[in-house]
């Protein structure tokens, strides 16, 4: 996020798409309504399914799956042909925007409507909204990013924000909403093919002689790859091994029947968990690693923030912090790690990461720090871009739609997004442990228009069989006008209903992230035989 979770209750208007925060963010889902209900802050919602925080709405706007750029640019289209953009902005901060206008010009609220269903009027209002206030902030999750296109969605989202002069400001921004604890950190960190931590690009030869000195050991120039491209590379024999820690692809990659076919055909596979998941069934060896109560260290959350987490319980059994595993490995490789503790390890971060430079264990007491903090005196930094970008200038991209690959058409009627629940997490590895959660929400459905229902002799709980291109499952129906006809909904927490095997590994060319929120399925009742 450039901008600080707190900064939601500053904005004049959110724009929200892509995210569904009252299931998937409660905690920020609360400060957007509470925003909204005291600071008479406006929201605007762009969803296809009528989540339940439309209700808060100013405008809701409803297009068609996998339609984002057009929309989004359609929005730039009336803001500028109305001249609502921040033209100093522009001028002072931004360089293309005459691209982006030439692009842009072609996107009029009518071709909106056309292909994506949304009306001109409502375009136009949103637009108006968005442009004319004060402060606005985007937000957006993985209905943005999870599409064969996804980066060309985030391009655009910050092409509109730059746009209206939103980035570099309190109250603005553009704010990713991270789908997973401590998954910023780990990008952080260097849990990228491309870079090393604090994105530090691997290629460069000054900054891995940096590391190199204080590893003492030298470091391959090549880029590695993505997770997604792991599989088949697995399948042509490329990679022989692999050591998978708190992940558990076999339920939550795409195409899951090709995963689980990779992973068995390695020759060695180690999989470090806190719980035997299925992934870790197929695994030669298993590390049993220490939970988040059982460890210290930090956390770094979706607005930058690091912050400390201290050991609450001794870890249980053989159980260990990953850094220990970690370490204890790599000594029996023949590369001692002699740490002692995670204040030791964040010590070395800070040396060697700019971002992490001022981030140390006891400046981290009360209410941790965002980076960049970059030395002991900054007090971190609550919202990016403030005077200049890291470039210099802002970069408009000139972004184009491409249509979808995968289209219904009478085989395959139906377009399937998937995405959480409330009451379950990721895979379920742990929530679906917890009698509670699992007596509220027990087993997998598909959440489907009563219109298509009815035309498809589907009963409300009822078993149906979903098939794609790709493969086929059985699940229970549950009948709901909150999703529009021709779209259907299921979450991905189910072993049982594997949602996932219905998924092609179509992806991004550029972030490698899979399309899980655009895929043309059929919907038919199970017979009683």
């Amino acid at each position: 996020m450039t901008n600080p979770i707190a900064d939601f209750k500053k904005a004049d208007v959110i724009l929200l798409t892509g995210s569904n925060p009252t299931e998937n963010h409660p905690t920020i889902a609360l400060g957007m309504i509470k925003a909204i209900q005291e600071k008479k802050t406006k929201l605007i919602v762009v969803d296809p399914r009528e989540i339940e925080i439309v209700q808060y709405a100013e405008i809701w706007l409803r297009p068609k799956p996998g339609t984002d750029v057009v929309w989004l640019n359609g929005m730039m289209n009336v803001i500028i042909d109305e001249d609502l953009y921040d033209i100093l902005y522009v001028a002072d901060r931004t360089e293309n925007f005459m691209a982006l206008k030439e692009t842009v010009m072609q996107y009029n609220p009518e071709f909106v409507e056309q292909v994506t269903g949304i009306p001109a009027k409502d375009l136009i209002r949103a637009a108006r909204l968005y442009a004319k206030a004060g402060r606005g902030s985007i937000a957006y999750c993985m209905g943005i990013t999870q599409h064969a296109f996804g980066t060309d969605n985030v391009k655009s989202i910050a092409n509109l924000a730059m746009l209206c002069g939103n980035v570099g400001i309190e109250g603005g921004g553009v704010n990713p909403l991270r789908g997973q604890n401590n998954v910023q950190g780990a990008c952080d960190m260097g849990a990228l093919p491309n870079v090393l931590p604090g994105y530090q690009y691997i290629s460069d030869q000054e900054t891995a002689g940096k590391f190199e000195k204080v590893w003492g050991k030298k470091l391959p120039p090549k880029p590695g790859l993505a997770l997604t491209d792991m599989w088949p590379a697995i399948l042509k024999g490329k990679i022989k091994g692999m050591y998978i820690m708190g992940e558990n692809p076999v339920i939550s990659d795409p195409d899951s029947k090709h995963v689980e076919a990779s992973l068995k055909k390695l020759d060695f596979l180690v999989v470090q968990d806190i719980f035997m998941t299925e992934t870790a069934k197929l695994a030669n060896v298993i590390l049993p690693a220490a939970s988040f109560a059982e460890k210290d260290g930090t956390f770094t959350n979706t607005e930058r923030r690091v912050q400390r987490v201290r050991k609450g319980l001794d870890p249980l059994g053989d159980s260990r912090p990953d850094w220990k595993i970690i370490c204890n490995l790599s000594e029996k490789m023949g590369v001692p790690m002699n740490y002692d503790s995670p204040e030791e390890i964040m010590e070395e971060i800070a040396c060697l990461v700019p971002i992490y430079g001022g981030i140390h264990y006891e400046r981290l007491n009360k209410n941790g720090l965002q980076w960049p903090c970059p030395n002991w005196e900054h007090p971190g930094t609550p919202y990016l871009h403030k005077d200049s970008f890291t470039r210099g200038k802002g970069l408009f991209h000139s972004v184009e739609f491409i249509l979808s690959g995968e289209l219904p058409n009478e085989e395959y009627p139906f377009l399937l997004s998937t995405g959480r629940v409330l009451y379950h997490y990721n895979s379920g590895t742990m929530t679906r442990k917890v009698d509670g959660l699992s007596t509220i929400c027990p087993e997998s459905i598909i959440v489907i228009n009563p219109l298509d229902a009815e035309k498809k002799g589907i009963a409300n709980g009822s078993m149906v069989k979903i098939r794609s291109r790709q493969g086929e499952i059985a699940t229970r129906a549950r009948l709901t006008g909150k999703s529009p006809e021709g779209i259907v909904f299921m979450p991905f927490h189910f072993r049982e209903a594997i949602v996932n095997v219905l998924i092609r590994n179509t992806l991004d060319p550029v972030a490698r992230i899979p399309a899980f929120k655009v895929c043309a399925v059929s919907v038919e009742p199970v017979s009683k035989d």
